[in-house]
């Protein structure tokens, strides 16, 4: 799974823009909307609601919002119908991207991705064309010296995980998903303080890009966040360390 931290690391930071723009809050009420229209208002057998309400809790939602995008969600307030869409492509360099979307008119978004897709060196693909070589888990990142990787394990043992490693000073812990919720519920419990936490798409095998076709990649994928109707943006990149640092340092 090589590559997938940095890919983290990146969406993190452009999580944290995201919310200094006003974006963060919509894609998340989007989220919470279709999860209750789907699974129903009680959190406790709905999964998808209670990570997304999760969600919206760390980044600062004032309850009524959520309150409202579950009501709109189960019908007992009028609002926009979503509907879920996932494109899938190639970027630059022949890397593997997936987009998550929920939009409420799919003839608009689908040639306004394409084009984000190849304006940036890029083609939209079929469905089906890179799903496979992703899997779904959970991800949870933390950072600093809160705990030591033995620590962690330790702590959870008795719970679905897949894997738990060190990277610099980040402990990164992969989750099935159905497990995801209680592991995090139990790290947040102890104190620990979550850098990254969600269920994502990581990359079965990853492409190394030069700096150049990395610039380029990242340009596509931000533009594609930065798309009202996108939720997330999965790829399996893989940018050497010195090619990262020296395009921080730009």
């Amino acid at each position: 799974m090589s590559g997938h931290s940095k890919w983290a690391n990146i969406k993190h930071k452009k999580a944290a823009a995201d919310a200094r723009k006003g974006r963060v809050f919509s894609k998340i009420i989007r989220e919470i909307t279709v999860a209750a229209r789907i699974g129903g208002e009680d959190m406790n057998s709905n999964t998808r609601l209670r990570a997304a309400v999760l969600k919206a809790r760390e980044n600062n939602m004032p309850n009524d919002n959520i309150e409202r995008a579950i009501k709109k969600g189960t019908g007992a307030l009028e609002g926009e119908s979503f509907e879920e869409v996932t494109y899938e492509g190639y970027g630059p360099g022949g890397v593997a991207i997936m987009v998550d979307c929920l939009t409420d008119n799919r003839k608009r978004t689908t040639p306004e991705i394409r084009n984000i897709f190849s304006k940036n060196g890029g083609n939209l693909g079929e469905s089906g064309c890179v799903a496979y070589n992703f899997d779904r888990k959970g991800m949870i990142l933390i950072e600093g010296d809160q705990s030591t990787e033995e620590e962690i394990m330790e702590l959870l043992i008795d719970y679905d995980i897949e894997d738990i490693r060190q990277e610099d000073e980040t402990i990164e812990v992969i989750t099935l998903p159905e497990g995801y919720m209680d592991v995090h519920e139990v790290l947040r419990e102890r104190g620990v303080t979550l850098s990254l936490s969600e269920i994502t798409f990581i990359p079965k095998s990853t492409i190394p890009i030069d700096e150049k076709k990395a610039i380029q990649c990242l340009r596509l994928i931000e533009q594609l966040e930065d798309h009202d109707d996108v939720q997330n943006v999965y790829s399996n990149y893989d940018i050497p360390d010195e090619v990262m640092v020296r395009m921080s340092e730009e």
